[in-house]
């Protein structure tokens, strides 16, 4: 880094430190960020334990946080594959979403309807440790009209972790201290809601496989993450949706997310018919 260009960096830093902590600090982050490369949006979520992710900060219009933040919120989390590395412990760092995403997670009903439909591409996010065993993700996204992030722009952005880190764990002190997290009872079910999907219809094993396959997992891969041969998949697959009564993954992930929402149209859906 020339002279020039480092005074200019130190000189941000200092400026972004001045800044009140919690979204202005926030807000000057992204600005300082978008020094380095351009980012069509920002968003950071904090996964703590059973709760729902926390939206600390985001930079999205109001359509589109009304899918990547309000919608997200109500349980597709649960298939994102950055919220599934926080729940392996991922170590803290820069990290693209293909790195975590399973096989066919690009193909899956999941990136399709919470990616596709705002005209988002691609993601990468910086993980931050928090006090509590908290992780925040904080996500930097490109629209289609936007190229992939190179590798020389990935290196520079991985030299802002240790700025990304106190910034970030500042404002979640903050949060915490003025607004502490209510109870998660609600949150609690969101996941066990998830985690028993189907469990008056499907076996323990058919369960399996909807997670799987809800989460971006082809057949091959399936069948690899459960020791099971691809023609037992398939047979799964076809009794999975004999006996919801449906004919498609996108199907499948209508009735989670209505199941998560708390719409209870037994009508349409016969997960929720047998357990009312």
């Amino acid at each position: 880094m020339r002279p020039k260009e480092l005074k200019h960096w130190t000189t941000g830093v200092a400026h972004l430190l001045s800044l009140p902590a919690g979204r202005a600090r926030l807000l000057g982050l992204a600005q300082w960020l978008q020094q380095i490369c351009h980012v069509d949006h920002f968003v950071l979520f904090v996964y703590e334990g059973n709760h729902r992710p926390l939206a600390l900060f985001d930079t999205f219009p109001a359509d589109k946080r009304h899918v990547y933040v309000e919608d997200y919120q109500v349980g597709p989390y649960l298939l994102d594959p950055f919220y599934l590395a926080c729940t392996r412990n991922q170590a803290p760092g820069l990290w693209r979403l293909r790195q975590f995403a399973p096989d066919h997670f690009y193909l899956g009903e999941y990136y399709v309807t919470y990616y596709q439909q705002t005209g988002l591409t691609e993601e990468i996010a910086f993980f931050v440790d928090l006090a509590d065993g908290a992780k925040a993700v904080l996500s930097l996204m490109r629209s289609a009209c936007s190229p992939a992030y190179s590798r020389d722009e990935m290196q520079l952005l991985d030299c802002a972790q240790g700025v990304v880190e106190q910034v970030v764990g500042e404002a979640w002190e903050q949060r915490r201290a003025h607004q502490p997290r209510p109870a998660q009872d609600l949150d609690y079910k969101i996941r066990e809601t998830f985690e028993q999907f189907g469990a008056h219809l499907l076996t323990a094993r058919e369960q399996e496989v909807v997670q799987m396959l809800l989460r971006g997992h082809s057949s091959a891969s399936v069948a690899e993450h459960l020791a099971i041969s691809p023609g037992t998949v398939k047979i799964h697959r076809k009794n999975i949706y004999a006996k919801l009564g449906i004919g498609s993954q996108s199907e499948l992930l209508g009735l989670l997310v209505r199941d998560l929402a708390g719409q209870r149209e037994a009508s349409i859906d016969p997960v929720l018919r047998t357990a009312i």
